[in-house]
């Protein structure tokens, strides 16, 4: 007996409503337990923040007991080198705990119980400490051998075992927690996935009867799927062409930036050689220099076919060659700039800031490496492990000099720091005999 249409609509409207009411509590569930595992996240944290805080602290009251007993042992001035800051440590992470538990009425006697043992223990040490740098070593000895010092410590390690203790013990009850709602979820999960598989093997079966009454619609389907490739194809062919636009536009921008830079560049230097202040002249030029570094990388962009990288090998000759023209023209003529690059590519923001460092490096190395003769400056660039890369620019001049003031504005040095933390990489000067190495290990983007 054939089935009408009538009977498969009320049949799979029937099944669906089951089915959905099995998936809308399946969801109704997670989301419910999200929730709550949000708020364990949150308690997780909070604990965890209390418990690092206690231990910090009674770490920090141990280091500074510590310092002060070694000093007034040995007379020693080297065993308060970590006083100071283990006392302040120790401050800043009682504020810490009071923060995070002022909500927590029941602690709050204990907290300010805590606060006055461990300002009369520090207080305790520092006149201890004064005593002794005063000569009075009999009186700091009598104040030490109260054991009201090892009293207050004592206390205080009760008060953060306790905050220790009630933190793991809400770590705990927090897991138990999230076990038990996951097992709750595990379980409504199956549930749920038993009665939507029994909807859909209704459904089908339905609809498997149902098949031969749809041969004709399915044929009509054909010709829509027809229809519909036909329409894809051509939608596919508009975006590849608007992908085209969009890549010349890009470099189009890259292009005019790189000429606007190179406009700046050209009036900060014609700035520059306007102006009779000398310290304003070289703050200008090595403006100049660093415009210069990042116009050449829109340079290379804009001749490049991926306008993501950056290839270095390409883009650091150029500006080497470019500082070595520009500085022979202020005179320094007898230093010289040889490279050696491995060929590596690099983001277009990180190429940019690489640009500058090689920029003050460079620079620095032309005004301040050979004062007084001619030498060379040398440049690498080469591939390490572990997905990093090595810049390094080294000469043979006069060196840094210890204890001596630092030559120029010192913003350079401020600009690589700063470029340094951007790129997460490390940066390291090292004394050579004779000159100095400048190093940047940063890493490189996956493939």
């Amino acid at each position: 007996m054939p089935i009408s249409s009538r009977f498969v609509v009320q049949s799979t409207i029937v099944l669906l409503g089951v089915g959905l009411l099995a998936l809308l509590a399946i969801v109704g569930m997670t989301i419910w337990l999200n929730e709550r595992s949000q708020v364990y996240f949150r308690d997780v944290i909070a604990a965890r923040d209390i418990r690092g805080a206690a231990v910090d602290l009674r770490s920090a009251l141990q280091t500074a007991e510590s310092s002060q007993r070694g000093y007034l042992l040995t007379d020693n001035e080297i065993y308060l080198a970590p006083y100071d800051s283990a006392r302040a440590l120790a401050r800043q992470q009682l504020d810490v705990l009071k923060r995070a538990l002022a909500a927590d009425a029941p602690t709050k006697p204990l907290l300010e119980r805590l606060d006055t043992v461990i300002g009369e223990k520090v207080g305790e040490m520092d006149r201890t400490i004064s005593l002794k740098r005063q000569g009075n070593d009999t009186d700091a000895m009598a104040i030490l051998r109260t054991n009201r010092g090892k009293a207050l410590m004592d206390e205080a390690n009760v008060f953060l075992s306790g905050i220790v203790r009630a933190a793991d013990e809400r770590l705990t009850e927090g897991v138990a927690e999230q076990s038990a709602n996951a097992a709750l979820l595990r379980w409504a999960s199956i549930s749920g996935g038993i009665v939507i598989v029994l909807v859909v093997g209704g459904a089908t079966l339905t609809v498997a009867r149902y098949a031969r009454e749809v041969v004709q619609a399915r044929d009509e389907v054909r010709l829509l799927n027809t229809s519909l490739e036909e329409r894809v194809a051509r939608r596919t062919a508009d975006l590849a062409q608007a992908r085209d636009r969009a890549e010349v536009l890009l470099a189009e921008v890259n292009h005019r930036v790189a000429n606007s830079l190179t406009l700046v560049g050209a009036l900060v230097q014609l700035q520059a050689r306007s102006v009779d202040d000398a310290r304003a002249r070289t703050a200008l030029e090595e403006t100049q220099s660093r415009i210069l570094a990042v116009s050449l990388v829109h340079k290379r962009l804009y001749s490049s076919g991926d306008v993501r990288f950056v290839a270095l090998d390409e883009y650091l000759p150029t500006l080497l060659e470019h500082l070595e023209t520009s500085m022979r023209a202020e005179g320094h003529t007898g230093v010289r700039v040889h490279h050696a690059l491995e060929p590596l590519r690099l983001r277009t923001d990180a190429s940019v800031n690489l640009g500058v460092v090689v920029t003050e490096w460079i620079t620095n190395a032309f005004k301040y490496a050979y004062p007084d003769r001619n030498g060379d400056i040398r440049v690498r660039l080469r591939r390490q492990g572990e997905g990093h890369a090595e810049l390094v620019v080294e000469d043979d001049g006069v060196g840094r000099q210890d204890g001596a003031p630092a030559r120029g504005s010192g913003l350079g040095t401020r600009v690589v720091k700063g470029i340094a933390a951007a790129m997460r990489a490390e940066v390291a000067y090292e004394r050579r005999q004779p000159g100095t190495t400048a190093r940047l290990i940063f890493p490189l983007p996956a493939d």
